[in-house]
């Protein structure tokens, strides 16, 4: 898994609880893995498909700086499946887990379209 994106926990990240609210650490995951989706399959043509289980593990608190993983599952005829973990920068305590981040390419009429690409070119393997 490698962590591409840091994030300050701030004042307007809390919920009632004063703890980071999992709506915006869901945004920041979603914009990330769609963004290393993109890059991997050379299109900004991409809709999110499909998010399995999402697993609250911990909390994180205002001030804490938080770490999101991504880490490339499969690849698809029309689809890029990757997960994800996000965990504390310091700690490495581990916040939330996501199995499955289904991202699938489309064409102007917002149908699913081959993207023509594979393992071998997208010089990515699964890791155990």
């Amino acid at each position: 898994m490698k962590f591409y994106t840091r994030k300050l926990i701030k004042p307007g990240d809390l919920n009632a609880n004063n703890t980071l609210f999992g709506g915006a650490l869901l945004k920041w995951i979603d914009e990330e893995a769609g963004i290393y989706a993109m890059t991997k399959l050379d299109s900004k043509k991409l809709v999110t498909k499909f998010i399995s289980e999402i697993n609250f593990v911990s909390s994180a608190k205002q001030g804490d700086i938080i770490e999101i993983g991504l880490q490339f599952e499969s690849i698809g005829t029309t689809s890029i499946t990757l997960s994800s973990i996000v965990r504390n920068i310091f700690t490495k305590k581990v916040i939330l887990s996501i199995e499955k981040i289904v991202f699938v390419k489309i064409d102007d009429n917002e149908h699913p379209v081959p993207h023509q690409k594979t393992i071998n070119n997208l010089g990515l393997l699964k890791h155990s």
